[in-house]
C-alpha cells in the first residue's frame, strides 16, 4: 500500500528531529520510551512545510539536477487532484505550492476510511495534559506563522549571512523567486526635515454663531500711519489701554507688533478676546484680553434706554455707537483697569507688547463694527436686535392703547359745496429796527464749530433783514469768491487763531484758493470792501485826469517821483505803493523792499497824499 503524503512526511520530519537530537539509551532494566501516540504526531501543518522547503530547494537547484536535496526525506507524492498544465516559463511561486500542499492533506484527511481517522479527532477527544486553550492560542499562531515564512535554501535554523552588497544587483530576465526578492535591502529613504510645530490659526468660521465671531487677521500697516482708532468709542478703547499701561515702551512694541501684521486671527466671545501674537520665537503665543460681561439688570437698563429713541436703533444698525447710548445709565466702554491681558509668554509686565498689540487690533475691529463692543459685554447681534425689537413692539402697542381712536378724516359734502367768502389776509408784520442775535449752539464731539455755526446764523438774519426791509438782496450778485472773503472778513477778532486757521482753511478749499490769497484778499475787503478786493486782484487802465494830477501832489508834498504802470503808482524804493479804484479813491499798500508781496495798508482817501498819510514814516524819502 502506497504511504499517503502526511504520513510520509511526518515520517521525514521524525527522522530529521532524532539525527538532530537522537534519543538517549535506556538504562539497564529500563524499557524502552514508547513511541508517542499519534494524537502527538505531526501535523497536516507540519507536512505542508516540509513539502515547501522541498519545493523551494528544488526551485534553487540547477535545471539538470533533479536530485532531491535532502535524501533522507522521501518526496511526498500529491493527492489525485484535476492536473494543470505545467507553463516552463513561468514556475509556480513558493506561495502557491504551500497553498497546494495544504489542499492535499485536507482532501486526503476527507477522503480516509472512517476506521483510519485516528490523528486529529482523537487529539480532539483526547487533549494532551496541559493542554489550555491559551496554550492552543499560542501554538496556532505560532503554526500560521512558520507555514507561512519562506525557508532560504536549507533546514538549518540560523542560515551563515552573506554580505550585503553595496549595489543593488541588476535582475535577471524573467520572473524571480519571492525569497529571493524578499532578501534584497531595501534604499534607505533619508529622513523627513524636522519643522518647529505651530498652533493652528483661531480661525474657525464654520464654529461661529451670535456668541462667536472670528475675524481674519489684519494686514501690515503702511509705514507712518496714525492712529489705529478712527472712531470715538475706538479711540476709548485705545485710552483705556495706555492709560492703565504700566510701562509705556511695552506699548510702543505692542504697536509695532499690530502694524507689522503679527497678530493671527482674532476671535471675540462674551467678556473675552483671543488670538495668537507672533513673537521673537517660532512659535507663536496665545494672547487673550477679559472685560467684565454686564448683568441681566444692566442689559434691561440698556435695551430700555435704546429702545426709548429710535434714533438709537438706527446708528447701531448703521454701525454707530451714540455717546448718550455709550455711556448712558450703563456704560459700555472699559475704563483705564479694566482690561485684563493675559498671555503665555514668559513677561510680567501689564500688558506685555503681545497683549497690547491685540488691543490695538481690538480698536480696529471696534471701528468696523460697534456690535463687537456689545459682544464683549455679553450679547451678541441677533440676540441684542431681537431684544429690541420686542421692547419696542411693546411700547408701541401700549402707547397705542393709551391713544383715544382719531376721528375719521375728511369734510361732508354739504361742506364743501356750500359758498363761503375767505377772510381779508392780515396786514403785514412791521419790519424789525435790527436783526436779531441767533441762539447760542453747543459744542458735540465730532460736530461743527459752534462760533462758524454762530457766524453763518448771524450772516443769513442780516441777509434776511436787508431782503425784508428793501425788497432786494445786496449779496446775490456776489461770486463764491467774494462771499468766500466777506464771510472771513466778517469773523471777529485779528490774527490768525486756531477757530480762524480751521475757517479759512475750510473757505479757501471750497473756493479753490490758499488759505494765503484768503487771508491777503481779507485785508483787503476790511480796507475797501468789494471795491478794495477789485483794486487789489484787477489792474486797469485809467483815464486821463486824476491820475496824471496824483504825481504833481506828491512831489509838492516833497515825496520822490513815483513809477508809475496802469493804474499803480510805486514809490522809487518799492516799498509804498498807491492803487486807484474805480470808485476815485486811492488805496495805500505796504511791501519788503525789492519784493513783490503787496498788502493793504490804512484808510482809501480821494487825496493820493491823505492816503498815505496813515503810513507813517514808511513814506519818508531816506
Amino acid at each position: 500500500m502506497t504511504p499517503r503524503p502526511s504520513e510520509e512526511a511526518r515520517r521525514a520530519l521524525r527522522e530529521a528531529r532524532n539525527r538532530a537530537h537522537p534519543a538517549p539509551e535506556p538504562a539497564p532494566g529500563e524499557e524502552p520510551r514508547p513511541e508517542p501516540p499519534a494524537e502527538h504526531r505531526d501535523s497536516p501543518a507540519d507536512a505542508a512545510r516540509a513539502a515547501l522547503r522541498r519545493a523551494v530547494s528544488q526551485q534553487q537547484a540547477p535545471a539538470g539536477d533533479t536530485t532531491e536535496s535532502h535524501p533522507t526525506t522521501p518526496t511526498t507524492p500529491k493527492a489525485p487532484t484535476t492536473p494543470k498544465t505545467p507553463d516552463p516559463h513561468h514556475p509556480p511561486s513558493p506561495a502557491e505550492m504551500a497553498r497546494e500542499a495544504l489542499r492535499a492533506a485536507r482532501r486526503e484527511q476527507r477522503h480516509q476510511p472512517p476506521g483510519d481517522r485516528t490523528e486529529l479527532p482523537r487529539a480532539k477527544r483526547h487533549p494532551a495534559p496541559g493542554d489550555t486553550p491559551a496554550v492552543r492560542a499560542r501554538a496556532l499562531r505560532a503554526l500560521i506563522g512558520d507555514a507561512f515564512r519562506l525557508p532560504t535554501g536549507t533546514d538549518d535554523p540560523e542560515p551563515a549571512e552573506t554580505p550585503r552588497p553595496t549595489h543593488a544587483p541588476q535582475p535577471p530576465d524573467g520572473p524571480r523567486p519571492l525569497n529571493e526578492a524578499l532578501s534584497e535591502p531595501l534604499p534607505e529613504a533619508p529622513p523627513p526635515p524636522v519643522t518647529p510645530r505651530t498652533p493652528r490659526s483661531m480661525a474657525a468660521p464654520s464654529r461661529d454663531g451670535d456668541h462667536r465671531r472670528t475675524f481674519p487677521a489684519f494686514p501690515a500697516r503702511e509705514p507712518g500711519a496714525d492712529g489705529f482708532a478712527e472712531t470715538w468709542w475706538g479711540n476709548a478703547w485705545v485710552a483705556a489701554l495706555e492709560e492703565g499701561a504700566l510701562d509705556p515702551k511695552r506699548l510702543a512694541r505692542g504697536r509695532g507688533y499690530a502694524d507689522g501684521g503679527n497678530v493671527d486671527a482674532i476671535t471675540v466671545t462674551p467678556g473675552l478676546v483671543l488670538a495668537y501674537v507672533k513673537g521673537s520665537r517660532p512659535r507663536p503665543y496665545r494672547v487673550q484680553v477679559r472685560l467684565r460681561t454686564l448683568d441681566d439688570a444692566d442689559w434691561e437698563l440698556f435695551v430700555d434706554a435704546a429702545a426709548e429713541r429710535p434714533g438709537h436703533i438706527a446708528a447701531l444698525l448703521d454701525k454707530q455707537m451714540p455717546h448718550s447710548l455709550a455711556e448712558g445709565a450703563v456704560r459700555l466702554l472699559p475704563g483705564p483697569r479694566d482690561l485684563d491681558p493675559r498671555c503665555s509668554c514668559p513677561d510680567s509686565g501689564h500688558p506685555c507688547k503681545h497683549a497690547a498689540a491685540l488691543c490695538y487690533q481690538t480698536a480696529r475691529l471696534l471701528d468696523a463694527d460697534p456690535f463687537v463692543l456689545l459682544l464683549l459685554r455679553g450679547r451678541g447681534e441677533r440676540e441684542l436686535l431681537d431684544a429690541l425689537s420686542r421692547r419696542s413692539a411693546a411700547r408701541a402697542a401700549r402707547a397705542a392703547q393709551d391713544r383715544e381712536p382719531a376721528p375719521l378724516p375728511g369734510v361732508r359734502a354739504t361742506d364743501a359745496l356750500a359758498p363761503r367768502r375767505l377772510p381779508p389776509l392780515p396786514a403785514p408784520l412791521p419790519v424789525p429796527p435790527h436783526p436779531e442775535q441767533p441762539p447760542v449752539y453747543p459744542a458735540a464731539p465730532g460736530g461743527p464749530d459752534p462760533f462758524a455755526l454762530d457766524q453763518l446764523a448771524t450772516d443769513a438774519a442780516a441777509r434776511a433783514h436787508a431782503l425784508l426791509s428793501t425788497g432786494r438782496d445786496p449779496l446775490a450778485d456776489l461770486t463764491l469768491w467774494q462771499d468766500a472773503v466777506r464771510l472771513a472778513a466778517a469773523r471777529p477778532g485779528s490774527g490768525l487763531t486756531a477757530g480762524t486757521r480751521a475757517l479759512y482753511a475750510s473757505l479757501s478749499s471750497a473756493a479753490g484758493r490758499t488759505p494765503a490769497e484768503l487771508a491777503r484778499a481779507v485785508a483787503a475787503w476790511r480796507q475797501g470792501g468789494l471795491e478794495g478786493l477789485a483794486v487789489l486782484e484787477e489792474p486797469w487802465d485809467p483815464p486821463a485826469g486824476r491820475f496824471d494830477r496824483a504825481r504833481p501832489l506828491l512831489l509838492a508834498a516833497d515825496l520822490p517821483a513815483f513809477r508809475p504802470w496802469r493804474n499803480r503808482l510805486t514809490h522809487p524804493r518799492g516799498h509804498v505803493q498807491l492803487r486807484l479804484g474805480r470808485d476815485g479813491l486811492w488805496y495805500a499798500y505796504e511791501s519788503e523792499p525789492g519784493r513783490d508781496d503787496w498788502w493793504p495798508r490804512g484808510t482809501p482817501d480821494i487825496d493820493p497824499v491823505g492816503a498815505l498819510t496813515g503810513l507813517g514814516g514808511a513814506t519818508a524819502d531816506e
